[in-house]
């Protein structure tokens, strides 16, 4: 029998961790580290994968940056690099922003499959992160039907 399929599940806070943790079910029966720019987040992943019966996830955490902090950019990449070093994911899955876009980036070139989703938060256009990831991921997907296009986005719903 193979080992459960390992999932890096990622997402700065606020509305894309919301978005992720809806999406928690999805990854049951996979060996799941979640990585997030909020240690208080732990307990609540944790106690949402017992609720199902789910073993307890992996989690880390990591520095909040966006593109106007560009030292801590520098600093997050480097730890997105450790975290995916150390756990080897099969796939990377994130709602966005910063921390998504490395994580997404950085497995792409080792060779992890990856899935982007945009955050319901952009509905008029793909997020800046978004736009920019989605020619490096394998999925790359979007939560309003009018921004897919033949090129990608793709729109299979939302996870209101």
């Amino acid at each position: 029998m193979s080992p459960p399929p390992r999932v890096l599940a990622v997402a700065s806070g606020g509305g894309h961790w919301v978005q992720l943790c809806r999406l928690m079910p999805a990854w049951d029966g996979c060996d799941v580290t979640y990585v997030t720019t909020e240690p208080g987040f732990r307990a609540k992943v944790e106690a949402l994968a017992a609720e199902r019966g789910q073993p307890k996830p992996g989690y880390r955490v990591m520095i909040e940056a966006n593109r106007w902090q560009k030292l801590r950019l520098i600093r997050s990449v480097f730890q997105i690099a450790a975290i995916l070093i150390r756990v080897r994911p099969d796939v990377v899955v994130t709602t966005g922003a910063a921390p998504g876009y490395f994580a997404l980036r950085l497995a792409s070139m080792m060779g992890t499959r990856t899935i982007w989703i945009d955050s319901i938060a952009n509905a008029e256009e793909l997020s800046l992160a978004g736009q920019k990831a989605g020619k490096h991921c394998d999925l790359w997907l979007t939560q309003w039907e009018y921004l897919a296009t033949p090129e990608g986005p793709c729109y299979e719903g939302s996870v209101i």
